[in-house]
C-alpha cells in the first residue's frame, strides 16, 4: 500500500519554481593530485556553489549502500536505487552473497530445474555467462566458483564457462589473473571421471554482450554470435585470445573483441544448443536485460539472431520485476515500494525524468525501484548518446541534456526535476586522464545555466554524485606513496569506481541560512537524500526512510 505525504514544517513554503535534482554522475571527492580529473577541472561554478552554499560529504560506496562490505565500491545502480528508496536495502551482491552461504540460492525450484535440465539421459550443457572478476559491481568470480562446485556437486556432467572480461570495475589489464583462477578450477572439476567443464567463449564487456538500455545492439549480437553461433575471433584458450588482445594494442580488458575457443580441429568446443541451460551469473540487472531478452521473447527486432536454441534460460536474479525478466531466476530480490517517485505520484506531484541514453534507466528504472514502467506523474525524456566514444568526445550529449532540464523548469509542467550528468562516469571508466578533466568541465557548464534557470523562477537546486570515479583517474600504490607506473614507466591508468565520499550541495536562494545541516548523523549518504527532497517540496517524509539531511530553522524560514 503506497503511503500518503503529509505537511512537512509549519514555517516552510514550498518553492514557486521546481527542485531541480542534479546526479553527477561519477564525480566523487579527493584530496587534489595530479590524477584527480575534478581538481584539474576548470569548473568555477562548483567550486562556487561548494563553497557559498550548504554543502554536506555523503558516503556512497559499501554499507552505506546495501553492499556487503565497506570495501565495495558504490556504482550507479546501487546509487540511484537506493536514492530512490529513501534508505538502505540489501543489493543484488548482498542478496547473492547471503543466499550462498545460508544454501537458500541452491535450495529453490529454479536451481533444481538446472540440475535436472543438465542430469539424465538427455543431459543437456550447463553455459554460465557473466562478468568474471571481483569488482561487486555487475557479478563477483566468488558466485562464479560456487556455482560451478554446486554443478559438480549435483551431478552436471558437462559444462561451459563464458566469461565477460572485466577492465572497467577492476585494473584495465588483470583478465589473466581471473581466467587463470577459472581455468584452475576448472581443469580440478574435470580431473574427475565423468566431468567435462570448459571455457567456451567470451570477450570485453563493452564490446561483448553487455550493453544497456539497447544504446548498442551490436554488443549484444557479438556475444550471441560468440556464445550461441560459435562465430568469432578463434584461439586454443581464453589466455590465448587475450593476449592476441594484447598484442593488438587493446588498451582495457573491456575492449577484447569477442573470441570463440576451438579445438584442435577448429571447431568451437561449446556452443549453446537445443536442451542445454543458460545461467546469466550477473546479479544486476541494467546490463542483463538484454541478452534475457534474446533468449527468451519471441518477437525480437534488434538484431538477426539466426538460430535461437530451445533453452532453459536462468537469471541469477529476475532482473525487470515489470517485464518479469527472465521467467526463471536462482533468487527473487524483494519489490521495493514506496520509493520517492511512487510516493510523490501518487499525491500528485509531477515530476521529470532526463538523462543521455547510457544513464537513461538509472533516472527511471531504478530511481523507481527496478520498475520498466513510469509512474502516472512521471514524466520521463531520453536524450540520445548518438554512439558517440566517451573519450573521443567527453562533454558527450551534457548540454542537450541541460536544454531538456532548462526546458523543463520554463513549462512549469513539474515540482520535481531530476537529471543525471553522465560524464563523470562513462569517460571516467575510459581512463583517459585529460579527457576526464573535459568531462568535468562539460558538466559544470552545464550546472551553470541550470542553476541560472532555477534562480529565474525562484526554484532550489541539490547537486550530488551516485559515486566517485573521475576524482581518481591513476592507480596508487600505498606501498610506495607514489602513482603506479608499467614496466615502461608510464603510469597505468584506473578505470574503476572508487571509495570516496559524495558531494551534496543545496542551493535556496530564497533562504541561504534557512537550512541547519544534520551534522549529527553517523554516516549520512545516499540513502537520506529522499527525505531531504521530500521535504524541499514542502512534504513530510515517511518514517521507515532514512532522516533527512536538513532541519528548517524557524526563524529564518517565517
Amino acid at each position: 500500500m503506497t503511503m500518503q505525504l503529509g505537511p512537512w514544517h509549519e514555517a516552510y513554503t514550498a518553492p514557486a519554481g521546481p527542485v531541480v535534482f542534479v546526479i553527477m554522475d561519477g564525480i566523487g571527492l579527493a584530496p587534489p593530485n595530479d590524477g584527480n580529473a575534478v581538481s584539474r577541472a576548470d569548473i568555477p561554478t562548483l567550486r562556487r556553489l561548494w563553497r557559498a552554499h550548504a554543502s554536506l560529504q555523503l558516503a556512497a560506496h559499501g554499507t552505506a549502500v546495501g553492499l556487503p562490505t565497506d570495501k565495495d565500491m558504490g556504482n550507479s545502480e546501487v546509487g540511484h536505487t537506493i536514492m530512490g528508496a529513501g534508505r538502505v536495502l540489501p543489493q543484488g551482491a548482498s542478496l547473492v552473497q547471503q543466499a550462498i552461504a545460508d544454501g537458500s540460492l541452491f535450495a529453490g525450484e529454479n536451481w533444481q530445474l538446472v540440475v535436472g535440465q543438465c542430469t539424465g539421459a538427455d543431459a543437456g550443457t550447463l553455459h554460465l555467462i557473466g562478468l568474471l572478476s571481483d569488482g561487486n559491481v555487475h557479478s563477483h568470480i566468488d558466485h562464479l566458483f560456487a556455482l560451478l562446485r554446486q554443478a559438480d556437486a549435483a551431478g552436471i556432467a558437462r559444462a561451459r564457462v563464458h566469461p565477460l572480461l572485466d577492465g572497467r570495475d577492476v585494473e584495465p589489464h588483470s583478465a589473466l589473473r581471473y581466467l587463470d583462477k577459472l581455468e584452475a578450477l576448472l581443469a580440478e572439476i574435470s580431473a574427475q571421471p565423468g566431468r567435462d567443464y570448459r571455457i567456451a567463449s567470451g570477450g570485453g564487456r563493452m564490446r561483448t554482450t553487455m550493453d544497456r538500455y539497447w544504446e548498442r545492439p551490436d554488443v549484444v549480437e557479438a556475444g550471441w554470435k560468440a556464445h550461441v553461433l560459435g562465430e568469432g575471433r578463434h584461439a586454443s584458450s581464453a589466455r590465448e585470445a587475450v593476449e592476441a588482445s594484447y598484442a593488438d594494442q587493446v588498451s582495457s580488458d573491456q575492449d577484447i573483441p569477442a573470441f570463440v575457443v576451438v579445438d584442435a580441429e577448429d571447431k568451437p568446443v561449446g556452443t549453446i544448443e537445443d536442451g542445454d541451460t543458460v545461467l546469466l551469473f550477473n546479479f544486476r540487472g541494467d546490463r542483463s536485460i538484454e541478452l534475457s531478452s534474446a533468449f527468451e521473447n519471441d518477437d525480437f527486432d534488434f538484431f538477426r539472431r539466426g538460430r535461437r536454441p530451445d533453452v532453459l534460460f536462468v537469471g541469477m536474479l529476475q532482473y525487470d520485476g515489470d517485464l518479469m525478466l527472465p521467467k526463471h531466476c536462482l533468487l527473487v530480490p524483494p519489490s521495493i515500494g514506496n520509493t520517492m517517485i511512487e510516493l510523490l505520484s501518487a499525491g500528485g506531484v509531477p515530476s521529470f525524468h532526463v538523462a543521455e541514453s547510457s544513464k537513461f534507466g538509472h533516472v527511471t528504472y531504478y530511481l523507481f525501484g527496478m520498475r520498466s514502467k513510469p509512474f502516472s506523474r512521471a514524466s520521463v525524456r531520453e536524450v540520445g548518446s548518438g554512439g558517440l566514444d566517451p573519450a573521443d568526445h567527453p562533454e558527450m550529449q551534457a548540454a542537450a541534456v541541460a536544454d531538456a532540464v532548462i526546458e523543463a523548469i520554463r513549462s512549469g509542467d513539474y515540482q520535481l526535476i531530476v537529471v543525471n550528468f553522465a560524464n563523470g562516469d562513462m569517460v571516467g571508466h575510459t581512463g583517459d586522464l585529460e579527457a576526464a578533466v573535459k568531462a568535468v568541465e562539460a558538466v559544470d557548464a552545464a550546472v551553470a545555466r541550470i542553476s541560472t534557470a532555477v534562480d529565474t523562477c525562484d526554484g532550489v537546486l541539490v547537486l550530488t554524485a551516485d559515486h566517485g570515479n573521475a576524482e581518481e583517474m591513476l592507480q596508487w600504490s600505498a606501498k610506495t606513496s607514489a602513482f603506479k607506473r608499467d614496466a615502461a614507466g608510464r603510469l597505468i591508468a584506473k578505470t574503476s569506481h572508487t571509495l570516496n565520499l559524495v558531494p551534496f550541495v543545496i542551493i535556496d536562494r530564497r533562504h541561504p541560512q534557512g537550512y541547519a545541516l544534520r551534522r549529527d548523523l553517523a554516516r549520512p549518504g545516499l540513502g537520506n537524500i529522499a527525505s531531504t527532497i521530500i521535504n524541499l517540496l514542502g512534504y513530510a517524509a515517511p518514517e521507515s526512510y532514512e532522516p533527512s539531511l536538513i532541519r528548517p530553522v524557524a526563524d529564518d524560514l517565517r
